[in-house]
């Protein structure tokens, strides 16, 4: 337990001593919820220890609260951090929350720095998220957490993902709608838990007009045009096309052109990820798959509210549904 002599006591401080979580501290203390009599009465003589107390409008120790969220990202490119950071930014308006953005680059040291830096601004709660859909290390701090996008590998934490395979199985079906019959898969490296698991979905719902196994590279434009060249040499009656990402499928309409082959009245193809830099900009546009980003975020926003106020115990793990937007690709 840090030293607190020279600090103001808050509700985390009271939950670490007790050894609870916030909304499990929060609501023995506001005598709400359904918690065990010895659990109460634990979290009310740590606050008594501690000499916190609980704001007096009965909400929970509003005279702590700094009314600030730290947002963790490594995603320093914002492809993925900014359309959720302005879900989130929606969500905690509400509360009167302000935000404080901090990129980590994928540096364990500079991760480790922000967190301290964010306990010593006493931030009420914390979101974490990435570049991937990978499972990341749990942070494991007593302050309220929620993961975006990017989950924890702790299934007690809280994580608010998209549901990626069903976003490709939207992707595939849709194809097979259009008439396609002989159709590949494109898409990035195979230890990415995205490639893999669109992957999966992808053969499910393709079936036997799925014409040779997903082919695994790279989240590129290189890896597209080179991709086509493969299919091609091999497939030349190819109709189809389901791409992990849109700058895979970018690079794959590229290569179609260029060898003479028109999308879609030849071969139709389809992105993931609703990049529109990527997604408007190819020729023709990209019918893609879009994960809500910023209705993720703006889940995410909620779910840490809750967690910060002690509401309802949110679910340990949310998952939103995509989309699919059509355009001229695949039609």
């Amino acid at each position: 337990m840090k030293n607190l002599q020279n600090a103001v006591p808050r509700i985390v401080d009271v939950a670490e001593l007790a050894g609870v979580s916030v909304s499990t501290a929060s609501k023995a203390l506001n005598d709400t919820g359904q918690l065990r009599e010895d659990t109460r009465t634990r979290v009310k003589e740590a606050a008594a220890r501690l000499g916190f107390v609980v704001g007096a409008a009965g909400r929970g120790p509003a005279d702590t609260r700094t009314y600030t969220v730290g947002l963790l990202t490594t995603d320093s490119f914002g492809r993925f951090t900014i359309p959720l950071l302005m879900g989130v930014e929606d969500a905690l308006a509400a509360g009167r929350m302000a935000i404080i953005l901090c990129d980590t680059r994928d540096d364990v040291l500079r991760e480790r720095h922000y967190l301290a830096s964010l306990q010593e601004r006493r931030v009420d709660g914390l979101i974490i998220t990435g570049r991937t859909t990978d499972p990341r290390p749990s942070v494991g701090l007593q302050i309220p957490t929620v993961y975006a996008f990017s989950p924890s590998d702790d299934p007690e934490d809280h994580a608010v993902v998209a549901d990626e395979g069903a976003g490709a199985a939207m992707a595939a079906e849709h194809l097979l709608t259009m008439g396609s019959r002989r159709i590949a898969h494109v898409t990035g490296p195979q230890r990415h838990h995205s490639a893999d698991a669109r992957a999966v979905s992808v053969q499910e719902t393709l079936g036997d007009s799925l014409i040779t196994p997903a082919l695994f590279g790279h989240w590129s434009e290189e890896w597209g045009r080179t991709a086509v060249d493969m299919l091609l040499a091999s497939h030349p009656d190819l109709d189809g096309l389901v791409c992990g990402s849109d700058q895979i499928a970018r690079g794959v309409t590229d290569r179609l052109r260029e060898k003479g082959i028109d999308v879609p009245g030849q071969v139709r193809v389809t992105g993931f990820d609703n990049w529109e830099v990527m997604a408007l900009a190819s020729r023709p546009p990209l019918t893609t798959v879009d994960m809500g980003l910023a209705e993720l975020g703006r889940l995410a926003g909620r779910t840490l509210l809750d967690l910060v106020e002690g509401r309802t115990e949110p679910p340990r793990r949310q998952v939103l549904a995509p989309r699919l937007e059509v355009r001229a690709s695949s039609l």
